[in-house]
């Protein structure tokens, strides 16, 4: 790797260290996980993949200087502010997932780049109309971007969006085979035709390809994807028998639903096998209802039998029917005598291997949707037998995580049905047979007949087979997924849970088996569609290489590489027991074509970075492979990172990981402390969310709140040691700034906690010490703690600022939120703060309750109001009719800038209270509240921007009559 850069060269601050426009950012990404067609993340499962729009933004932020390091060229805060919204609405446009194609908004993007790397060294960049040379100048002279754990292969993939060049690795061979699947293949064969002899036919004919990128290589993978599967169902199309409607007519069956059985254990039911079922609700969409219920039948096996009823339930019947006969909690329910199943005999009875299945239901594809069918002995039956010879390996178990081997499933053979094996290994074996059936026809097309293989760098007609090959075996991991008996169906939409719907391998009591041969979700068609959708649409282009590693051994040039990383999360994911789920049928597949990448049974465990305490003895001797290991890590890339710019690394932080006293959990901790021990200093943290607000605050502590992007440098090696003192000196010092600044880049209430760290782990890891008092040295935990001590300090401070009224509803607020007390207790706030009890009821901001008092119901406040006409305008109010306005039903946007228009010298306070009273409510735990202020405080800027085009502001025109409580 060579990058074009001056000896000793100017350090420059890059965007990413100074602002970003996170609102925007936070949207596209979290837009992005609905979408599905043409998304990379469909061409086959990795968990928790970074979103595309944040790797792009962060990549570009991350190269691009901040006008503040070209006083020369943008002399003044005034231009420079400028020259950051200009930089920052490149963000917004490309951020969008319809920009990922876009050509001309990625080249402005490119441009930007192109120019902050020419002028630190000394040129111009190329004419912001010639895309081409500018992505021979960023392929030349723009430092490659490297990622040492790169996953599901998110930043690689934006690297090369972008014209860099893009290096990725990884330890596990499944995340190392996405991405060169995504990054590495597609550029090889950019721009060629595809090969088939449909296509062939085609060019006789005189049809010219007209494709682009490596659109051809997707048109393959669809013809011998289509090829495969028609040859599937030639060989096991017997065992996928269509449903017979009740009028006699036949339909194309989409899923059998299972139910697992185990022996009754009450004497009563005689060794009864009696069905373990989660819900017997099928479909609960409204008007569509159809649901399972238990037949007695002498004549049926175990003397009962499945039927399955449409029609209306009352809400009882439907709750009782959800309850089906084992839950989460409660354990199981012989459904013939009601005796209780506790987990404890049910998993003796599946370690046993005495675990059966019943099928319940049978789901058929009907002209107006789905058709529920009772189960028949000819499609039960035609799926009952002995399971062929499949790839096996043995799960690690990970209680919680991987429960299954709790119930005697403890290989990952075991995970699937005899009928599913079949299918996965016919197609994993049809794989072979479409890779000679390409590689004969890349011949007859014309394509170079050089032996060299995939693996080995070839781009010839071997090598070319040797891809079409690895996009089959991806797709027939993906109907793995879809296709084992731990996939569910969810009744809400008729559809299939696939088998990682989370980071776990969670047992299943009704399992939902998939038709592959079948057009819909699960099926290899399917599967294969999506996978040349995105093909088709990759970058294709630039130097790229996605290789096995582990982090600790990199082998690049010193200060050669732009970092940007996705570690793994302390012990959210273990990723190497889940990912031997695929890697067992892609090695079935893949062996002879990427032979390095599948020479072991199973992927690598011992060296993988997580804190796995059943594999390492304990939760300390975990934490401290993590901690050790991670430390190691990112002094490597310390070393390899180039000098100029900054490294930008990822941590999935959650809600959870926050105690009550601000101080972080043992992962978000460790994290930090490992990059403080590495000699790199925290330049910045910038919170990506991949959810809205609105559903984080309303799921709680237990939601993931976001991404941190920890933007970090390498401190000098003259930073000099303080004490606890000088510490929080400096950080009283110098967070109100960094606090205004963050609230100056918009970022949301919701996104500011985790803001903050970045300013304040800033101070403390410039030092290359903090002294405790008895001179030992300071931990990041402790750190973190001080940090969210001084921040509240300040927004205690800022509390002072506001008027007397509302610095007494801010106490009460905080203690009663809108709840009625007793005036007592108001008399004593108002005397603190030298106001009279008379002066809260005049101002209308506390409602006199005749010897108890209650802060005025936004509901409650009077329609038209005005801060103009207001006598004794107050924060307070102007905070809670704006928000009342915004929700208004004849209010909105328009309506509440009129009063921000009105508040005067008022705005800039009101939007703090905005603020801190997110934070109030966020503390208590009243969601609904913290929603209403996160809301208002995100629509602040524009509400003023709105404002200032209002010439001669007047009431608010929501005039509706409000009841006031009096």
């Amino acid at each position: 790797m060579s990058t074009s850069t001056r000896p000793n060269p100017t350090i420059r601050r890059k965007l990413i260290e100074v602002s970003l426009p996170l609102d925007e950012i936070n949207a596209a990404s979290a837009k992005e996980k609905s979408i599905r067609h043409g998304h990379p993340s469909t061409l086959h499962l990795w968990w928790a993949r970074r979103p595309l729009a944040a790797c792009r933004a962060v990549l570009f932020a991350q190269l691009v200087d901040d006008p503040s390091a070209w006083s020369d060229r943008f002399p003044t805060e005034e231009a420079q502010e400028a020259e950051r919204n200009r930089l920052h609405d490149v963000i917004r446009a490309m951020v969008p997932w319809d920009a990922s194609g876009n050509e001309t908004i990625l080249n402005a993007a490119r441009w930007e780049i192109a120019r902050s790397v020419a002028w630190n060294i000394g040129e111009e960049p190329p004419p912001r109309e010639d895309g081409e040379a500018i992505l021979r100048y960023l392929q030349e002279k723009a430092p490659p971007v490297y990622d040492p754990f790169s996953g599901g292969g998110s930043i690689p993939l934006e690297a090369q969006r972008l014209g860099l060049r893009a290096y990725g690795s990884d330890l596990n061979p499944v995340a190392v085979l996405i991405g060169k699947a995504l990054v590495e293949i597609p550029p090889k064969f950019a721009g060629q035709a595809p090969v088939n002899s449909d296509a062939r036919a085609q060019a006789a004919r005189g049809g010219a390809w007209q494709g682009r990128g490596a659109q051809g290589l997707a048109e393959d993978v669809r013809y011998y994807g289509k090829w495969m599967r028609n040859e599937a169902e030639k060989r096991i199309g017997h065992l996928y028998p269509k449903a017979t409607l009740p009028d006699g007519s036949e339909a194309t069956v989409i899923a059998w639903l299972w139910a697992r059985t185990v022996r009754s254990p009450d004497p009563v039911a005689k060794g009864t096998m009696v069905p373990l079922v989660s819900s017997f609700m099928l479909s609960t969409k409204e008007g569509k209802k159809a649901w399972v219920e238990i037949v007695h039948d002498a004549n049926a096996p175990d003397g009962w039998r499945f039927e399955v009823k449409t029609g209306e339930l009352s809400p009882e019947e439907e709750t009782r029917l959800k309850k089906g006969t084992i839950g989460r909690s409660r354990g199981g329910v012989c459904a013939l005598t009601g005796s209780a199943m506790p987990f404890s005999y049910i998993r003796q009875e599946g370690k046993n291997s005495r675990l059966g299945t019943r099928l319940m239901a049978v789901v058929a594809e009907g002209q107006r949707g789905r058709i529920y069918l009772s189960p028949t002995d000819t499609q039960e039956n035609i799926a009952r037998f002995s399971p062929p010879e499949a790839p096996q390996g043995e799960i690690s178990h990970w209680p919680g995580r991987t429960n299954v081997v709790e119930y005697g499933l403890t290989t990952f053979a075991s995970l699937f049905t005899p009928r599913q094996l079949v299918a996965l290994t016919t197609f994993s074996d049809l794989v072979t047979k479409a890779r000679e059936k390409a590689l004969q026809d890349a011949v007859i097309a014309g394509r170079s007949t050089n032996v060299t293989p995939l693996h080995e760098g070839g781009t010839g007609a071997t090598a070319y087979a040797d891809a079409v090959a690895t996009y089959m075996a991806l797709s027939n991991g993906k109907i793995a997924n879809t296709g084992s008996s731990i996939t569910s169906w969810m009744s809400d939409r008729g559809a299939f849970r696939e088998t990682f719907a989370r980071q776990a391998i969670p047992m299943t009591w009704d399992f939902a088996e998939t038709n592959p041969l079948a057009d819909g979700g699960g099926s290899f068609a399917a599967a294969i569609e999506k996978g040349a959708m995105v093909i088709g649409a990759l970058p294709s282009r630039g130097e790229a290489s996605v290789f096995s590693s582990q982090a600790n051994m990199i082998d690049f040039k010193k200060g050669s590489s732009l970092i940007s990383s996705d570690p793994p999360y302390y012990d959210n994911i273990s990723y190497a027991d889940l990912s031997d789920f695929f890697y067992v049928w892609l090695k079935n597949s893949l062996n002879n074509i990427w032979p390095a990448l599948f020479r072991r049974l199973v992927t690598p465990k011992k060296e993988e970075l997580i804190a796995n305490p059943y594999r390492h003895g304990n939760k300390i001797k975990a934490e401290n492979f993590f901690m050790s290991g991670m430390e190691g890590v990112l002094e490597a890339l310390r070393m390899v990172s180039v000098e100029t710019e900054p490294l930008t690394i990822y941590y999935a932080f959650k809600q959870s990981e926050t105690a009550e006293d601000g101080v972080t959990s043992a992962g978000w901790a460790s994290f930090l402390q490992a990059i403080f021990e590495s000699g790199l200093m925290i330049d910045g943290t910038w919170p990506v969310r991949t959810e809205s607000p609105g559903r984080l605050i309303g799921k709680g502590s237990n939601a993931l709140a976001s991404s941190i992007v920890l933007v970090c440098r390498s401190r000098p090696e003259t930073s000099e040691t303080v004490t606890r003192s000088d510490f929080l000196r400096t950080l009283r010092r110098e967070l109100p700034a960094a606090r205004e600044r963050l609230r100056a880049d918009k970022v949301s209430p919701v996104d500011m906690p985790q803001s903050i760290i970045g300013p304040g782990m800033g101070i403390f890891t410039r030092y290359a010490s903090v002294l405790e008092d008895d001179d030992s040295g300071m931990s990041v935990r402790t750190a973190l703690a001080l940090i969210n001590r001084v921040w509240e300090e300040i927004e205690n401070a800022l509390d002072a600022e506001f008027d007397p009224e509302t610095q007494v509803a801010l106490a009460w607020y905080a203690s009663h939120g809108f709840d009625t007390r007793p005036s007592g207790e108001l008399i004593t706030l108002a005397n603190a703060k030298n106001i009279s009890l008379s002066s809260l009821f005049q101002s209308e901001v506390f409602l006199d309750r005749r010897g108890k008092a209650q802060l005025t119901p936004r509901e409650n406040l009077p329609a038209g109001w005005s801060p103009q006409t207001d006598g004794t305008l107050t924060v307070w109010e102007c905070v809670q009719h704006v928000a009342r306005t915004l929700e208004a039903k004849e209010g909105g946007q328009e309506a509440a800038a009129r009063l921000v228009a009105g508040m005067g010298g008022k705005t800039e306070a009101a939007r703090a209270l905005a603020y801190r009273l997110f934070q109030i409510a966020t503390d208590k735990g009243w969601s609904a509240e913290a929603l209403v202020y996160n809301a208002l405080a995100d629509e602040w800027p524009t509400l003023e921007s709105l404002a200032s085009e209002i010439p001669n502001p007047v009431a608010s025109p929501v005039a509706e009559e409000t009841p006031r409580l009096l």
